[in-house]
């Protein structure tokens, strides 16, 4: 059987391609998705609030939100004493409707 020829309209650059390898390594990680998944559900939440909606200690959220921080997936702003995150790259959002896509048909 044929495989269709790849729209070339569609294809990725390699530099495009090495980033979003890295997003995906990035949320490669049931926590980090779970922090992505609180967020998607509160809208925007201080770091407090995301520990325990996520069942993290204090250390692993930070760094987890750090790094999904420097990679553009998320989002801070200070209130406060308080950091407050958000998603920022609703990329990230649509990964995490695949991931329950394919959980629904397995």
């Amino acid at each position: 059987m044929k495989r269709p020829r790849p729209n070339s309209s569609r294809s990725l650059s390699p530099r495009e391609l090495e980033r979003m390898a890295a997003v995906l390594k990035l949320l490669a990680h049931p926590e980090r998705l779970r922090i992505i998944e609180v967020l998607e559900q509160r809208g925007h939440a201080p770091v407090h609030e995301v520990m325990a909606l996520a069942a993290l200690p204090q250390a692993t959220a930070s760094r987890h939100l750090n790094q999904m921080k420097r990679m553009g997936l998320v989002a801070s702003r200070r209130e406060g004493k308080e950091m407050w995150y958000q998603v920022a790259d609703p990329r990230s959002l649509t990964i995490l409707d695949c991931i329950r896509r394919h959980r629904e048909r397995t």
